[in-house]
């Protein structure tokens, strides 16, 4: 059965993890990907532990479906052969400096016209123009200019450092996916390709949706603890008594008044919908108080049956042994180069009636791969 994108092929430039994860959710809804890689230079990705089956774990996850082609950009006829091999691809992805692809010769610009139909995507921290285009920068620092750092976490402890990317997954990889499909369909009207300019901070600036709506629209900029969202209300974590967290998110009317009512608490039904700071810290402080009365395995018991946005806050190696996990297939097993064995993965997430995502090999060697 073939990929949604059977038939697309992409050329990847990029290393890390904001292009790798892009060009493998193409890869794994069917598109031909052929990673370029330095010989000399190596991606990070390849050497950052913990490891298994002799490769970096994440270098195998975030580089599956690939072709690894070592080539040193340095060398004018590697220029030549990839000047030669473009006229092949419809998708080429970047993720270097703005200008480097240019001094290299391998700008838009130049392979659009070898081939008109190639659509260029280049994901960088703060885009092609503007002040801050050649400055270096990572996750913390997309999230901290972008606004979402300054009203996010506690006003005691300030904005907390995630265990994840956002501004490099959500905001580069994924607006990287959305507009590279998008330039596909565009192409099948116009015939041309084009270029796509991913700056990883100005879609994470998107984001902020409602917080940015109201901000824009005149209101008081938010502050850690502000919004309903964000601490202000019950909407919250609250510790038990084996200290484990419990996730509360009973805003609608039927789910507050639900909750007030299993966990005999009056005053959420009476303040849980008050906008007064000293409503909402009371109803904090009753509901701190009752959650830390009993273990997490109590509250899991008793909200199992109950449909009131109640969750227990999940170790990552525990949420990826749940129920959930199992049923959702969030975990597939993924075939070595040698085709003998497996690695487990993250699955791809998306799930489509009649397309199945690929899973045929787990990212390769350096320059193993052909094309």
């Amino acid at each position: 059965m073939e990929g949604t994108l059977s038939g697309l092929k992409v050329i990847d430039f990029s290393t890390l993890l904001p292009g790798p994860f892009a060009t493998m959710m193409l890869a794994d809804m069917g598109a031909e990907v052929i990673h370029i890689e330095s010989p000399t230079r190596i991606d990070l990705v390849r050497i950052m532990p913990p490891y298994a089956n002799g490769q970096a774990t994440a270098h195998s996850y975030l580089n599956r479906n690939k072709q690894s082609i070592a080539m040193d950009l340095k060398d004018q006829k590697n220029i030549d052969l990839v000047k030669e091999k473009i006229r092949d691809f419809d998708i080429l992805l970047e993720q270097f400096r703005p200008g480097v692809m240019q001094r290299l010769g391998l700008d838009y610009e130049t392979l659009s016209k070898i081939n008109p139909k190639l659509i260029y995507c280049s994901v960088t921290g703060y885009g092609q123009s503007g002040d801050y285009k050649d400055r270096a920068g990572h996750d913390i620092n997309y999230l901290a200019v972008s606004g979402i750092a300054g009203h996010s976490g506690r006003q005691v402890s300030g904005p907390p450092p995630l265990g994840i990317q956002i501004a490099d997954v959500a905001g580069g990889s994924l607006h990287a996916v959305i507009g590279i499909l998008a330039a596909v369909i565009e192409r099948q009207r116009s015939g041309l390709g084009q270029y796509i300019d991913i700056s990883m901070t100005d879609c994470s600036v998107t984001l902020n949706s409602m917080a940015a709506a109201a901000t824009v629209a005149g209101q008081q900029p938010q502050s850690a603890e502000s919004a309903t969202l964000n601490g202000a209300s019950f909407y919250d974590y609250y510790v038990t008594a084996d200290q484990q967290y419990l996730s509360i998110g009973s805003l609608e009317p039927q789910f507050m008044l639900g909750l007030a009512e299993v966990l005999q608490l009056p005053i959420l039904a009476e303040k849980g919908a008050s906008f007064l700071a000293e409503d909402q810290s009371c109803v904090k402080q009753a509901l701190t108080e009752k959650i830390a009365s009993q273990p997490l395995a109590y509250w899991c018991a008793l909200f199992q049956r109950l449909d009131l946005c109640v969750e227990p806050v999940l170790s990552l190696a525990d949420a990826l042994k749940s129920e959930l996990a199992q049923q959702r297939q969030w975990l597939v097993n993924v075939p070595l180069a040698n085709g003998k064995h497996t690695e487990p993965q993250l699955a791809h997430p998306i799930k489509f009636s009649r397309s199945k995502a690929r899973y045929d090999f787990v990212g390769q060697q350096l320059g193993s791969g052909v094309w």
